[in-house]
């Protein structure tokens, strides 16, 4: 029978301790392809944690321009790769409406996303550009002490991470502070393709009333990703690159960096932090 990925895998290591050498069980993140097809045909790989692969393909499938709206996508499904089915769970086939944007021609590069930065390059860069990209709700508000509790929400909540330590995450929340989902990836993209693809399908694009709260740096992808879902705020631990910085001052989004502890900088769009 084929093995169903999983999100966390065991193995054994050495653990030195303080001149002291010892055998134990550790957990690890798990890291597997993950090929998106439409219509049979291979369009991308990724390297993702298993989990929630059907919200990492619909959000990938939105947030690259594929689709524009749930509505162009018939229908996703987990299926087998190879005569074996030894990849069982490492594939999820989509078949999007005829009004899709999908030109199988364009997409004959079957480009191979990382999981350490995604689809990089001048190419995809160029892409986002050339997309007609609106501008974020400009009257949407956050409470500055309701962002800086954002972070300590977003660990509690990372299930994965308490064992493993070595996933990223993504998190909605509303202008209260609830957080709405979280996903975890070895990948930070990935991680907001999951919950920007559970927004897709729960109805909710676009996201003009949310925050993206990301851990890690907060780089182009994810910046451009949360704009094409409409995300007005997006916000992360560390700091942003320069063309994420420079992409969101572009496209009107309040962009925060450095948010720990009682301090953050804010890079962009700082008329929507409410001010006393």
């Amino acid at each position: 029978m084929a093995r169903k990925p999983r999100s966390v895998d065991l193995t054994q290591v050495s653990e030195w301790d303080d001149g002291k050498l010892r055998r134990k069980q550790d957990y690890l993140a798990a890291e597997e392809p993950l090929e998106i097809r439409i219509g049979g045909a291979p369009l991308s790989v990724t390297m993702r944690t298993p989990g929630h692969d059907i919200e990492l393909a619909a959000g990938f499938l939105f947030t690259e321009g594929l689709v524009q709206q749930r509505a162009q996508i018939l229908a996703l499904e987990e299926s087998e790769s190879g005569s074996a089915g030894e990849n069982r769970g490492n594939v999820v086939a989509a078949q999007l409406a005829a009004n899709a944007d999908y030109d199988s021609e364009k997409m004959r590069r079957n480009f191979f996303a990382a999981s350490s930065c995604g689809i990089c390059g001048k190419a995809s860069i160029d892409s986002v550009r050339s997309r007609a990209l609106s501008a974020p709700n400009p009257d949407f508000k956050l409470d500055p002490e309701i962002l800086v509790r954002l972070p300590d929400a977003l660990r509690e909540s990372q299930a994965v991470f308490g064992r493993t330590g070595g996933l990223h995450a993504a998190g909605l929340f509303d202008a209260s502070g609830k957080l709405l989902v979280l996903r975890e990836d070895i990948g930070r993209h990935n991680a907001v393709d999951k919950v920007i693809g559970w927004a897709l399908l729960e109805g909710r694009v676009p996201l003009r009333e949310a925050i993206l709260m990301v851990s890690g740096r907060g780089g182009f992808e994810i910046v451009q990703k949360a704009i094409v879902a409409g995300l007005p705020v997006v916000a992360s631990v560390s700091a942003p690159s320069s063309l994420a910085v420079q992409l969101a001052r572009e496209t009107g989004q309040t962009l925060i960096g450095f948010l720990r502890g009682r301090r953050f900088v804010v890079y962009s769009g700082e008329t929507r932090i409410a001010s006393e």
